[in-house]
């Protein structure tokens, strides 16, 4: 086996990423740098309770029937996807604010939930 190949196998596998994804993300992410400015969470601290807001309305406008935002015509899941990835730069940048609340069994109740 070619050893680029054995060395690659331990790194991020960037190529699972699927295409039509991120073409859909980075349409939302345009969007947002149109309004915002690129990078902007980078620029100014965010607050984590409003992209985890805006990516649950986004996610509840889908579900329940509508598939692009009215407001920019993108596809709703698109934002969502473009919100979380922002929440994960965020955070790695050092520019969230982690406002959640204090931790709550969540977990255990959805495994308690399970059949």
């Amino acid at each position: 086996m070619n050893p680029k190949d054995v060395a690659g196998r331990g790194k991020a596998p960037l190529h699972l990423l699927p295409g039509p994804a991120l073409v859909a993300a980075a349409e939302a992410l345009r969007n947002g740098a149109e309004k915002y400015g690129p990078y902007n969470w980078r620029k100014e601290p965010i607050l984590a309770s409003t992209y985890v807001s805006a990516a649950e309305r986004h996610l509840r406008a889908w579900y329940d029937g509508e598939n692009d935002a009215p407001d920019s015509g993108i596809d709703h899941l698109a934002h969502a996807l473009a919100g979380l990835m922002i929440l994960v730069d965020a955070r790695a940048c050092g520019a969230m604010m982690d406002d959640r609340p204090p931790p709550a069994p969540t977990g255990k109740y959805l495994a308690k939930a399970e059949k």
